[in-house]
């Protein structure tokens, strides 16, 4: 008998013959994505699709997308199990929640440290220490050609300007496509 073969019980069935209660041969479709090491993976796609509808889908897909198709039904029976009611829809709703509510807090205490820092440079000014604003260069014909804003951290407009572009700002942009790129990639 050959070490690699799946016949009469010299390696050890794959998961979803074993649940299944059927021999698993070596043309067995589920075996390369199912080891018998991992029962608990199988099961739970089982539950949610029933075996011979994923059984259906890998035979329509080709080799090389049959590996992604497995991990999305994995990893949306394990989300079904875990929320029968709304699977993955449920845990996508929940962190966009919570972006949410992470980027008001964020908001508030940007503002919070503007408030700050305008209290302590009005502190500065009454103690007669005036921040400097900018400095403007001109050219040899007398007319100004730049302007470059010289602050110190202590000014107002630290917060605002930084090589001309908003350091503090209270507009939340959220890149949905990377954060949907982040968490598939768990």
């Amino acid at each position: 008998m050959k070490e690699g073969s799946r016949k009469q019980g010299a390696v050890s069935p794959c998961a979803a013959c074993k649940l299944l209660r059927r021999r698993c041969t070596q043309e067995c479709l589920f075996a390369p994505y199912f080891p018998a090491d991992e029962p608990q993976k199988f099961a739970n796609v089982h539950k949610v699709f029933g075996a011979s509808n994923v059984n259906k889908l890998l035979q329509e897909l080709p080799v090389q997308h049959r590996s992604d198709a497995v991990s999305s039904m994995v990893y949306e029976a394990n989300a079904r199990v875990r929320d029968p009611v709304y699977g993955c829809v449920g845990a996508i709703s929940s962190l966009q929640q919570q972006i949410e509510l992470l980027q008001t807090q964020l908001a508030i205490a940007q503002a919070e440290m503007v408030h700050v820092r305008m209290r302590h440079a009005a502190y500065l000014a009454q103690l007669g220490h005036s921040p400097v604003e900018s400095t403007a260069t001109t050219t040899g014909s007398g007319s100004s050609s730049s302007t470059a804003a010289t602050t110190t951290p202590s000014s107002p407009n630290f917060m605002e300007m930084h090589d001309g572009k908003a350091m503090f700002g209270l507009d939340m942009v959220v890149d949905q496509a990377n954060i949907s790129q982040l968490m598939w990639s768990c």
